[in-house]
């Protein structure tokens, strides 16, 4: 069940700990429900049940990499218009910042972020979408 007006995500990051900190502040925002999966496989599945309004995608997982994951999701008629915000340490911030959030036409965020960031690029997104 949706909680209304509240914008749902889904976390696919094969960090555990990360994904719960995550979760914890966005949900402590009130702007958010959360969900999490920890692998690619799992991520897709989660996306295609609970069909959030962004998907923040970890891109170095194993199995799985966010570049799989993000493709299966844009060709499957179910996720693909779902917005994906790659979560990354592979980006380095300033990179971020210059291309200002946005990378090979997809929306980037640099680790280590603050909740404060997060949200800002997460609202960012949701209003192109």
């Amino acid at each position: 069940m949706r909680i209304l007006d509240k914008n749902k995500i889904l976390i696919i990051d094969d960090e555990k700990d990360f994904c719960l900190l995550l979760k914890m502040n966005l949900e402590r925002s009130g702007e958010f429900e959360v969900a999490i999966a920890t692998d690619g496989k799992t991520g897709i599945e989660r996306a295609k049940e609970c069909r959030p309004d962004l998907i923040l995608l970890d891109i170095i997982m194993p199995g799985m990499d966010g570049a799989m994951v993000a493709y299966s999701l844009n060709n499957d008629a179910i996720t693909k218009n779902i917005p994906v915000l790659f979560l990354t340490a592979v980006v380095k911030k300033e990179e971020v910042e210059d291309s200002k959030g946005i990378i090979g036409n997809q929306h980037f965020v640099s680790k280590p972020v603050n909740a404060e960031e997060l949200i800002a690029q997460i609202r960012k997104v949701l209003k192109k979408k």
